[in-house]
């Protein structure tokens, strides 16, 4: 009985060979879409959290702004100063090292090629916090920070673009209104989280950035790293102590800065990704939905003529 079922399935498919190609493909390209989007969303996801735990688990990173929510009014926040990283890594107890950031970004010129890039102002103890080490050169020397030097380092696109396969090193290269030199080539770190170029990138003194690119002493961002086997919880609470003390907040006063550790930023990006996986999947559900849609109006046809037989 079932053999003779069967064969009789069998030969109804052979007579609507075009009727049953487009039954199945209506499921397939729905399964495809489900299966696809959840697998880009995990593997952002996955991207993200090995960004992240590459930087390690002793990492804080303080930005001006109050803490997020409602009515927060961190757009007016006062930036940070040069002096800031001093005080938290020579007064905080657990602290390896800290270093002020300040960003631009601009046209590079050398060799007769151009090249757009971000800039990046900080001291030696940056390279540390980020993991950078040198492919080739030496870092900043005390009296190149302190004078803020026309001295820079750059990153393996950077070189690659601007330079081919020739030496860097001792080449000068113009950021804008300067010329400066390069003294060392970054060891290639790859994209990051998102599918940012982390090689596309020029270093230099943060002093040299502030007096010579932006015309202001402004910091973005502070980062600091704290020693082996420090109480993470003992020194946010001293270096949200130093810092309100530095910017002269009265005890009612609510904190105009955010000390971010790596897990807290590692958990922001978590979600975000899992709202984008999600998205991503209901969209292919509207996609497997409309395929089932069409099985169920083709199955119906074959039915309503069936039944006339």
């Amino acid at each position: 009985m079932w053999l003779s079922t069967v064969l009789l399935a069998l030969r109804s498919i052979r007579r609507n060979l075009m009727r049953s190609f487009l039954t199945v493909l209506g499921i397939v390209i729905g399964v495809s879409a489900v299966i696809t989007m959840v697998t880009v969303g995990n593997g952002a996801t996955l991207a993200v959290q090995s960004q992240i735990s590459g930087l390690g688990t002793n990492l804080l990173q303080v930005r001006p702004g109050q803490r997020m929510g409602p009515g927060s009014g961190g757009a007016s926040a006062p930036a940070f100063k040069d002096t800031d990283a001093e005080a938290i890594a020579s007064q905080i107890g657990g602290v390896a090292a800290a270093a002020p950031e300040a960003r631009s970004s601009g046209t590079l010129v050398a060799n007769g090629r151009n090249w757009t890039s971000g800039i990046t102002g900080s001291t030696n103890d940056w390279l540390a916090i980020g993991n950078w080490t040198l492919a080739s050169g030496r870092v900043f020397t005390d009296a190149e920070l302190r004078a803020g030097a026309a001295v820079c380092l750059i990153g393996e696109t950077v070189r690659r673009e601007l330079f081919g396969n020739g030496s860097a090193l001792g080449e000068q290269l113009r950021v804008k209104q300067i010329s400066c030199e390069v003294v060392g080539v970054l060891a290639s770190k790859g994209q990051g989280a998102f599918g940012n170029d982390q090689d596309d990138t020029v270093f230099m003194p943060i002093k040299t950035l502030q007096r010579r690119i932006t015309g202001n002493t402004q910091v973005n961002t502070l980062l600091v790293s704290m020693a082996e086997g420090s109480d993470a919880a003992r020194v946010k609470a001293s270096l949200t102590q130093l810092l309100r003390e530095r910017r002269k907040l009265a005890d009612s006063d609510e904190d105009n800065f955010n000390v971010l550790d790596t897990k807290q930023l590692a958990d922001t990006l978590s979600g975000t990704t899992r709202i984008m996986t999600t998205l991503l999947g209901a969209v292919a559900a509207v996609s497997l939905l409309v395929g089932g849609i069409g099985i169920m109006n083709i199955m119906l046809v074959s039915v309503t003529e069936r039944t006339r037989e």
